[in-house]
């Protein structure tokens, strides 16, 4: 019996990869995110006219839109790898940390958002990490909460990437709502963690799931 719960665990949470995941068109669009994010950090620390701005919004957008496309086709082609949960999120991860950290040379109080996502992504990586090994639990992608963050701080970017000089006003509403999203989300994924380790508390060690 233990050595079948080992091979259980062994199989629930071993990466698997062949070598056609490289090529495959998912992980490609993957490949293009992140070779946009430096493209991106060009244009804007650059920028200096309506369209060198303009310039680097559309980057985004079509970081933005890789994302989306490389999740339908995935999900629709079945083309869905280990490769592709790993390259997903890091290239989610550095677009949003490069718009954020170089927005803070034009936008006052930036700094805290970069501050907040960083918190947020240190902490649920070291935490997912310790509920793999110790209650072999672990989250099957991203959650709902999760891509509604990511789609708010894509289009409030956007507007700041689009719109150097809005006006103050509308540039703190953008900000506490993108501060908002990032919260809700942190504390979204505490929360299904902490699910995950009461659930191991009351029915033990014995059942390897993933949510």
């Amino acid at each position: 019996m233990e050595i079948m719960m080992k091979d259980q665990q062994k199989t629930l949470f071993r990466m698997h990869f062949e070598p056609g995941d490289l090529i495959k068109l998912p992980n490609i669009l993957c490949y293009i995110r992140i070779i946009l994010v430096p493209v991106f950090c060009w244009l804007y620390l650059n920028a200096g006219t309506p369209h060198d701005f303009a310039m680097a919004a559309v980057v985004v957008i079509v970081s933005g839109l890789t994302d989306f496309l490389d999740g339908q086709i995935a999900r629709r082609c079945n083309m869905i790898t280990d490769l592709g949960k790993v390259l997903d999120p890091i290239a989610d991860k550095l677009m949003q940390l490069a718009m954020l950290v170089c927005a803070t040379v034009r936008v006052h109080y930036m700094a805290v958002l970069v501050g907040v996502l960083v918190i947020k992504e240190i902490v649920t990586a070291v935490v997912g990490a310790v509920v793999i090994k110790t209650c072999r639990k672990r989250l099957n992608g991203a959650k709902w909460y999760g891509k509604v963050c990511t789609f708010v701080l894509y289009v409030i970017m956007i507007a700041f990437i689009l719109l150097p000089d809005i006006p103050s006003n509308i540039r703190t509403i953008l900000f506490a709502l993108c501060l908002i999203s990032l919260a809700v989300s942190f504390i979204m994924y505490i929360r299904i963690y902490a699910i995950m380790i009461a659930d191991t508390k009351k029915r033990g060690d014995a059942e390897f799931k993933v949510y």
